[in-house]
């Protein structure tokens, strides 16, 4: 009899899991206030029996059954997925986790599925208050600043241990959560640090980096390698006197640092990190930073002043910081604090009662559940209130529901700085209907977001997933008809290929990013018979368009110098030997990252290139008679004309100016010349060109 189960798996069903025991054909289904009958439905699973109850069950009293004079807890299971569970344990408006303040640390923590909830601070087992909604409180009666706790749970009879996953510091490796008073842990440097001063996002420029790829390499000339304090450094250099990490960014002109995940992640141990490697895309505690990132992860508190200490060094550079949040699965769902406190909540399911996998990692974020969204969104304020960073890129945004991109969208403009926001909007086959999805192809629901443009980049290169696809800059211009919309913005509907966003501030334009072959990979093996020399220019043609688009340019580390990850296409655990960015590399093309710096300061320093909306876009940009596959385009500013040139072929083409006149050479990746007079001039073989002249 022990055996027996009684589960609320619907609003109006029960079933019940019996091994020897007669089978009712009716059930009493009891709350403190009411009682309900039952009636045998079939047999299900090989041994268990379904029920249906005429009318809906308020599932926020504790109901019981009773079968054969014995009483039998009816346990919350499929029904919390179910609206009405939603809506009767909505708690969003409280604070989770160890609160802490001057003389007490008050505990708090959900779990409608739960039948009593203790607290084990520092070993000792103190009995939480179930209050209503699901909420579960006790109140330590001192701040305990440092002492370690985890929950421990009944649910479905079982007791099972857990880390608070508003736990905002750990333990090491996450074995515990860690009581953290932010008042007694400061960091000089980031506490006198501020953001940097942002006119508008447009301006943007993003460089995509992982902590410790950014300086693990030898010739790094880094002290603190691979760690958050690595990227504090200034001054470092190579072993040929390059600079390096830090100063190495600031120097070449982006200005938003996009870090690859920073809160804390699984795979790697903290104690010896070498042993294993991760982008960071297996999320644990989304709350706490990184300890293998830490000089001493032993300590809870340290990896907390090593990132700040990170965060101030890029902010006193006028460098604004993006962390990449992966709000859309956790690593192992069953191991996951979320699934341990409210088993099958937090997750989506399909219509068949099977774990929804569209994010392909095997599980999917219920961002669209109450308190799902409000983890998020306190995740969001966390790290804007606390770490002080100035954007966001949310991996797989696809698998998350608009509503709460709407809502994380209207706190960050709450912020005194605009605050970046990008994502992947992919169509990704989670259960999630279709209009709820974050796509590109909604990009009019969420004007305050900014999508990755993969058509951009399969323009350039060729279909990302067909590796021997070309594109327009390794394909001899292919794809030239698509060229204008794409230096347009990508948001022009009057063109005849279709736009990718609703508005001009919401393309993110780039050619490679950390998934997939790097460009300098793809391109060296699918051109495999096309000169070295050659290649290298179809490259820097790939970051010149990125750059001189309208939108908002995203490199990835080391693309300008040809970042090469050995041909391995998905190197998320692949080590530091593939990784880890060379600068060696860095050292030798020196002159081919020059001809990026110049396109960048082009782009600061001349705001046509950076146009706002479509109606400006299209008063000034005009393209121009060119021979194909050659493609040339003129911005007309208020004093000053512009013309850029691309061209992606071997041969040489004999190109009229749209004016006569002086012009000056801005930017080249061939010519040495600072001015062409006249009305003609040659473009050489895969040229970028960029000059202006002043209109009298």
């Amino acid at each position: 009899m022990s055996q027996t189960k009684v589960w609320l798996d619907d609003i109006q069903f029960i079933t019940v899991d019996a091994a020897d025991i007669q089978r009712p054909f009716t059930l009493t289904v009891k709350s403190p206030t009411t009682s309900y009958t039952a009636a045998y439905q079939q047999m299900v699973n090989g041994g268990s029996w379904l029920y249906f109850i005429d009318i809906e069950v308020d599932v926020s009293r504790d109901l019981t059954v009773e079968i054969n004079d014995i009483s039998y807890p009816v346990y919350l299971r499929g029904v919390v997925r179910s609206d009405a569970f939603d809506k009767a344990f909505r708690a969003d408006d409280l604070e989770y986790g160890a609160i802490p303040s001057d003389s007490a640390t008050l505990f708090r923590v959900w779990s409608p599925v739960a039948s009593s909830i203790n607290v084990k601070i520092d070993g000792a087992r103190y009995a939480m208050k179930k209050l209503d909604r699901g909420v579960y409180e006790f109140t330590l009666h001192k701040n305990a600043h440092g002492a370690s706790y985890v929950y421990e749970a009944t649910i479905y009879g079982e007791v099972e241990q857990i880390v608070d996953p508003y736990a905002k510091a750990v333990t090491t490796n996450s074995l515990a959560a860690v009581v953290y008073d932010s008042t007694q842990v400061r960091s000089h440097a980031f506490d006198t640090s501020t953001r940097p001063k942002v006119r508008h996002l447009q301006n943007s420029v993003i460089y995509e980096l992982h902590v410790r790829d950014a300086t693990i390499h030898p010739d790094s000339g880094v002290t603190h390698k691979g760690k958050y304090l690595g990227l504090t450094e200034r001054h470092t250099n190579t072993s040929d006197g390059y600079s390096t990490g830090l100063s190495y960014i600031k120097e070449l002109g982006v200005t938003h640092v996009q870090l690859l995940p920073l809160n804390d992640f699984g795979r790697v141990d903290d104690l010896a990190p070498d042993d294993m490697y991760n982008w960071g895309y297996d999320p644990l505690f989304f709350l706490t930073p990184e300890g293998s990132y830490s000089t001493d992860p032993t300590d809870p508190f340290n990896r907390i002043i090593e990132l700040k200490e990170m965060i101030a060094a890029f902010h006193q550079e006028q460098l604004s910081i993006i962390v990449d949040v992966v709000f859309n699965h956790v690593f192992i769902m069953e191991e996951s604090p979320f699934e341990q406190l409210v088993p099958g909540y937090y997750f989506r399911y399909d219509h068949e009662g099977q774990v929804s996998n569209g994010t392909g990692v095997g599980n999917d974020f219920a961002s669209e559940k109450r308190m799902g969204r409000a983890f998020i969104l306190h995740a969001i304020d966390y790290w804007l209130s606390h770490y002080q960073v100035d954007g966001f890129r949310f991996d797989l945004m696809g698998a998350t529901d608009i509503e709460t991109m709407q809502q994380i969208i209207s706190r960050c403009e709450q912020e005194p700085e605009p605050v970046m926001l990008l994502g992947e909007g992919w169509e990704l086959a989670t259960a999630l209907p279709y209009e709820e999805k974050t796509t590109s192809y909604q990009s009019e629901k969420v004007p305050g977001l900014r999508f990755f443009n993969d058509v951009f980049r399969d323009t350039l290169k060729g279909n990302t997933f067909d590796f021997y696809e070309y594109g327009y800059v390794n394909g001899k211009g292919r794809y030239i008809e698509r060229m204008e919309q794409l230096f347009k913005g990508s948001s022009d509907e009057s063109l005849a290929f279709p736009p990718f966003v609703s508005h001009v501030t919401q393309t993110i334009n780039y050619v490679e990013v950390h998934d997939n072959h790097t460009l300098w990979d793809r391109i060296d093996s699918a051109n495999r018979n096309e000169d070295l020399l050659d290649k290298q220019e179809m490259q820097k043609l790939a970051t010149a368009i990125t750059i001189l688009s309208q939108g908002v340019p995203f490199i990835h580390a080391g693309q300008e110098f040809f970042r090469t990850k050995g041909g391995d296409g998905n190197s998320y655990i692949s080590g530091d030997e593939v990784n880890a960015l060379d600068w060696e590399r860095r050292s030798r093309f020196e002159k081919d990252i020059a001809f990026i710096r110049s396109l960048l300061e082009v782009r600061k320093k001349y705001d046509v290139f950076r146009m706002h909306t479509k109606a400006e876009i299209n008063q000034r940009f005009h393209p121009l008679q060119t021979p194909a596959p050659v493609f040339g385009f003129t911005l007309l500013a208020s004093k000053q004309d512009f013309v850029v040139y691309v061209n992606p072929t071997k041969r040489r083409y004999q190109i009229q100016l749209p004016a006569t006149g002086d012009w000056s050479v801005l930017a080249s990746n061939k010519r040495k010349e600072t001015n062409i007079v006249g009305e003609f001039f040659e473009l050489d073989q895969y040229e970028c060109f960029v000059a202006k002249k002043s209109r009298l």
